[in-house]
Parts: structure tokens; sequence; C-alpha cells
């Protein structure tokens, strides 16, 4: 559907299992591991790149079992219809194939267990009706790209079959524009460049993804730091925080979180991949502004409609929680 594939969902069940011994067929060597999953299940998860082996997809169910730590990545198990809800929306642009929205941080871009309601699905069902593109037997109408929860921009979604197609196809092929606009701790160094890696589920946290030396899927970002706050503690060092734009190529899950903080410059108020503390004056700038979020922001999207071939390109500022943070940061 999208170049980042669904089953690799925050709220997807990770199941591991590690074969001492091979031999016989794969799919009933799993379910005899997996009891509660049967074959069929099994070979449908393969089908859709959900089960691996020590990091590298399996497919082949019929293939003979190798030994080796196998993971089975479980989506979510979601009603097929959401409810409609009358959340307002910041429309960018609708037509009768289309819709564009800024999407505001703390709004989930699909249900999910534990998040059902308040989500930009269920808004979109009542803001666009019987319209929406996939009703009727997928759990995720109209959506063929989504944000983090906690990831504020725009966002694209189908209300027709043939857009919804057509969407789908432009992101397989990564021909999108896509610039998110991220505030973190230090700065990236070089000031400019393209982080280019594998990215795959953590093996020491399965709820996290990270930087692979094998395995996982190639993702590229490139970065340019457009402005540093705050003199470094040292000479020579970073500076205390950066604002950074980052256009994708690839859309992994968390990619632009996880390569930010591979560079050593964490997005400020991630609480997954932030790992160490800001500067104590970065850390005050965080709370006076009511930052309670990762600082990122999906700037700009850009593609060429998918029915009518018009070119169409969306900016928007961040909001302003990330607003205000980046004016205290800029007096420190």
């Amino acid at each position: 559907m999208s170049d980042e594939p669904l089953i690799e969902d925050d709220d997807a069940v990770v199941l591991e299992a590690r074969l001492e011994a091979g031999g016989v067929r794969l799919d009933k060597a799993l379910a005899d591991v997996f009891p509660d999953l049967s074959r069929a299940r099994l070979q449908a998860l393969m089908a859709e790149g959900a089960v691996r082996r020590d990091g590298e997809v399996v497919s082949n169910g019929s293939a003979k079992a190798q030994a080796g730590l196998y993971t089975i990545i479980l989506p979510p198990v979601l009603s097929a219809t959401p409810t409609p809800e009358a959340i307002p929306l910041t429309v960018l642009f609708e037509d009768a194939d289309l819709i564009v929205v800024d999407k505001p941080a703390g709004m989930a871009a699909h249900p999910a267990p534990g998040c059902e309601t308040g989500t930009l699905v269920n808004a979109l069902l009542a803001h666009c009706g019987a319209s929406l593109s996939g009703i009727g037997g997928v759990a995720r109408p109209g959506i063929v790209h989504r944000l983090d929860k906690d990831t504020s921009g725009v966002m694209v979604a189908a209300k027709s079959d043939r857009a919804h197609a057509g969407l789908s196809a432009l992101f397989a092929a990564h021909d999108i524009e896509r610039t998110y606009v991220a505030l973190t701790r230090g700065s990236p160094s070089p000031a400019k460049g393209r982080i280019e890696t594998l990215i795959g589920r953590s093996s020491s946290d399965r709820r996290k993804m990270a930087v692979l030396r094998s395995g996982g899927r190639e993702a590229v970002t490139d970065y340019e730091v457009e402005q540093v706050f705050g003199a470094p503690a040292r000479a020579g060092g970073a500076p205390l925080a950066a604002r950074v734009a980052c256009t994708l190529h690839t859309g992994r899950t968390h990619q632009i979180r996880v390569h930010l903080a591979s560079k050593g410059a964490p997005i400020l108020g991630d609480p997954v991949y932030g790992s160490g503390s800001p500067a104590a004056p970065v850390r005050a700038a965080i709370a006076e502004a009511g930052l309670k979020r990762q600082a990122l922001h999906a700037a700009v999207l850009g593609f060429a409609h998918p029915v009518t071939g018009e070119p169409l390109r969306f900016e928007t500022s961040p909001p302003l929680d990330m607003a205000e943070l980046e004016q205290l940061l800029a007096g420190l």
C-alpha cells in the first residue's frame, strides 16, 4: 500500500522463537512453536513480509526450516469499520479524489489497540462520509501513509479507489516530496549530508527500531542543519540544539527519529530515541514551551495528483509548541 509496510506498526505484536534444528517444512515447524497460528495464517504472514529468520525476511512456507531466531510481526486486529467522529480538521486541499490535512500532534493516523477513537481515520469518516476510499473491509480507509501519533504535519488520504491506487504507487516508487523539520539535541555533523542505513526492529527492544548492520530495510534521509542554538559547552563541541530539515527518500517506521539519533543528535522530547538529557538551558526551554512530544513536524508534502496529474505541493509551519521552543532556543 505504501513504502512503509503496515505490518511494522507501533502496536504490532512481536513473537519470537528459536528453532534449534530444521528439516521439516517451515510453516509446520512454526505452527508447532506457535500453536495459536495456523499454517494458512503463517503462510499469509510470510507473504506480507512479516516473518523473519535472524533478521532476514522468509517467504516460502513450504521450504525446509533452518535453525535460527524467528520473528513474527502480528498486525493489530482492528475493526473494519471505525466509528465516524466529528473531529475538527485543518483541510489544506480537497476534491473528489483526495483530501490533504495538517494533522495535529497527539492524533493517531488510524485506530489501534488502546487507541480506537480520536484518530484521523475517525475524523475522515465523519468529514468525507461514504466517499472515503476503502470503506467496507479496510481497517484504515483512505490512508496510504502515516505520521507517528505525536508528529504533526501534512498528510494525504484518498477518497476514491483510483486515487488510493495512484497514491500507493507514488509512495511505493518514492515519487513523493517529503520534508520534515526537527529540533535536535546538539547538531548532526557534518551540517549537511545523507544518512543511508538499514533499519529494522531492535534486537534489544522489539518495540523500537534501530540501525542494523544486516537485515532490515534500506532507509535514506537527506538532512541539512538550518540553524544552531546555544554556544558549545567546550571549544570544538556541538551547539546545544539545532533546527534540522530532513528529506525522506524512503518511509521506514520512525526513520527520521532513528537516523538523527544515530548521528548523535536525537530529536528533543523524543521519549523513545532521545537517549541522554539535553543541557539545562534546553530543558528549561522545553518546559517553558510546553513541549510534551518529539519536536518533529512534517512540513512539506508534494506529489502529482494521482488522477489529474496536477502537481501539488503543501507546506505548513510547525505548531505552537515547536514554534515557541524554537524562539526560546534562539535566545540561548
